[in-house]
Parts: structure tokens; C-alpha cells; sequence
């Protein structure tokens, strides 16, 4: 099953209330953890059950800890709750099982898996105070963890990518890496640093993996990416230099495509000149994006 190119990215479209005045506030968050209809979710490790398009959930055990669960957020009347726990995979660790499952997921339901996953990762990997060194406990529901030493409060952190395809000429810049399948190529794509801006990281990106210095960056579309846990920032840019000295440790092989293209490769054509990423990644929406502004005459 494959989602239409037109269905949001993979993660977007969270429609829960995130109830920070819940989390905040320790009565409240009491009162909801007691709640006769919470829930939380069913996982296995990091990797999610569902129960036809939906996260399977289960109510709350008798026994159970508000202080070892993250309240994710309010369905409506229902507050959505998930465990912590520091035996799970790293949060980078990607699942054949999730790839089969997220399609069948409804978009605020493999949102919402999204989030759940990020946090568990997080908490998993941060017992301890990044200041003094002392232990660290959740708090505010599970959307910071407080120093038993130093007091100090530490939150989940989301970590800036920018992904990007760079023009020239009708044409865009694709590039692939080793671990990709073969034939399958994407936006080029890179963290962006302390002290700069989008534009900058979009710019730095391209020329330091693809050797070509770009301007006019403009930005499309994000997506949160929980592996483990960043922010696809999705951009277009313009060179006027086509030519390409790759960095070869970070792309194996890169081309430029034009829009029959690139609408070959979103039709899955075999003759295409590539295989487009899937439609969970922000990638492919990102090149619909680009082949939607292309002039009729280059159809």
C-alpha cells in the first residue's frame, strides 16, 4: 500500500492537544494520570502496535507511576499517556516493521507515534545531568528531566536539517548515498550548525557536498523526523553552475534531472532515471513540490 503524493509527509499532522497547562501542573497532571479513561499507548520497544489505522493503547495498570510515563497529550477527553523506559534501541535505529506499518497508520496517529517515539529516546539517553553529572528524574510530565543535584531542568532536544534540491537550468540536483536501495536517489541534506541561519546551512550544505555555491534559498515545508529525533526543513535553491566535485564520503553519485524526469520517477516508470524516495520522506513531497511549478511546455 503507498500513501498519494498529495497525503502529508510521514509524522505530520499531530491533532492532539499537547496540554501544556496539564504538564505544568502537578495536580493536574494527578488528575489526569487518575482519570478513568486514560490511555497509553502499546509499544514494543521503540517500535508501535496498531489496531487497524490507529496506535493500539491500552488503559493505565493498576500500580503504575505517573512519574515513569510521558503525558503526550489530550484526544478530546482522553489523556494519551506512553511509558518511559531505558531499555529501548537507540531512537536512530530504523525498523523494517515501522516502514511496513506507517502507511496503514492514520496521519495523526503516526504524528503522535512520532512524538512518543522522540521522548522515549530522549529519556532513555539522558539519566544524567549534562552539568554536574548527578542523576536526572522526569519532570513536567515527561517533557523535561530535573538534576537531583544541581537543580539544573533539561529539555528534549530537536535537532535542524535542512533538506534540499538546488536548480539550475530546469533541472534539480539529486544525489544518492551507499545505504540507499540501488537506483534510488534524493535531496541532498545536512545539519544545520551553531550560528547559522537556513539559508546558510542550505548554501554550506550544497557546496560541501556537491562542490556548487547556490543562492535565492526558499524555504517549502517541514517535517519531524523520529530517528531519533529531527526537523526536516525542506527548501529550494537556485545555482548557476552546474558543476559538481562531490564530496565522496557523504554522496556516492549525484545527477541532474529534469521534469520528465523526475514525473517519470514519482509514476515509478522502470525507464525512469531514478527511484524517488518514498512517500513517508518529505523528499518526494519536495520534489512534487518542484515539478508542480515547472512550465506546461516542460511536460
Amino acid at each position: 500500500m503507498t500513501m498519494p503524493d498529495h497525503a502529508p509527509p510521514g509524522f505530520v499532522g499531530g491533532t492532539l492537544d499537547r496540554a501544556d497547562h496539564v504538564r505544568g501542573n502537578p495536580a493536574l497532571l494527578a488528575q489526569a494520570f487518575a482519570f478513568s479513561k486514560a490511555r497509553r499507548l502499546v509499544l514494543d520497544g521503540l517500535g508501535a502496535l496498531a489496531q487497524g489505522d490507529r496506535l493500539a493503547t491500552e488503559p493505565l495498570p493498576p500500580g503504575a507511576l505517573v512519574e515513569d510515563h510521558v503525558l503526550l497529550g489530550v484526544d478530546d477527553d482522553t489523556p494519551i499517556f506512553a511509558l518511559l523506559s531505558r531499555d529501548v534501541p537507540h531512537g536512530a535505529t530504523f525498523s523494517p516493521e515501522l516502514w511496513a506499518l506507517a502507511p496503514l497508520l492514520a496521519a495523526d496517529q503516526l504524528a503522535l507515534y512520532g512524538t512518543a517515539r522522540s521522548l522515549i529516546d530522549w529519556h532513555a539517553r539522558h539519566g544524567f545531568c549534562a552539568a554536574c553529572g548527578a542523576v536526572t528524574a522526569p519532570h513536567k510530565g515527561g517533557w523535561s528531566r530535573r538534576c537531583s543535584g544541581c537543580q539544573a531542568e533539561h529539555f528534549p532536544r530537536v535537532d535542524p536539517v535542512t533538506i534540499m534540491l538546488a536548480e539550475h537550468g530546469g533541472r534539480i540536483l539529486l544525489g544518492r548515498q551507499p545505504r540507499f536501495p540501488a537506483g534510488r536517489y534524493s535531496a541532498l541534506a545536512g545539519f544545520v550548525e551553531p550560528g547559522e541561519t537556513i539559508e546558510e546551512a542550505v548554501a554550506r550544505e550544497l557546496w560541501e557536498e556537491a562542490g556548487i555555491t547556490a543562492h535565492s534559498v526558499r524555504y517549502v515545508m517541514s517535517q519531524p523526523w523520529p530517528f531519533p529525533s529531527s526537523l526536516m526543513i525542506a527548501c529550494m535553491a537556485q545555482t548557476d553552475d552546474d558543476t559538481l566535485t562531490l564530496d565522496e564520503t557523504e554522496i556516492e553519485h549525484a545527477i541532474w534531472c529534469d521534469a520528465a524526469g523526475v514525473r517519470a520517477a514519482l509514476a515509478g516508470d522502470p525507464d525512469a532515471p531514478f527511484i524517488a524516495p518514498p512517500p513517508m520522506a518529505v523528499a518526494r513531497h519536495l520534489l512534487q513540490h518542484w515539478l508542480d511549478r515547472q512550465p506546461v511546455t516542460a511536460r
